[in-house]
């Protein structure tokens, strides 16, 4: 894994993996996308999560 290099995106992902376990999938790839997270990502994250990096809290760390 590489370190992420742009906190916005860490965060639209990190956000994107809590729609996923409020909703459902599609939700999460549809809010991913509309924050222009790149496919690979997307993919690998909802699909792979032993892939995943921790998730930080929202509110603080």
């Amino acid at each position: 894994m590489q370190p992420r290099r742009n906190a916005l995106i860490s965060a639209a992902v990190d956000r994107g993996l809590l729609v996923q376990s409020s909703f459902n999938t599609m939700c999460a790839i549809e809010y991913m996308k509309s924050h222009n997270i790149p496919a690979a990502v997307i993919e690998r994250v909802l699909l792979q999560p032993e892939l995943r990096r921790k998730l930080q809290q929202l509110a603080g760390f």
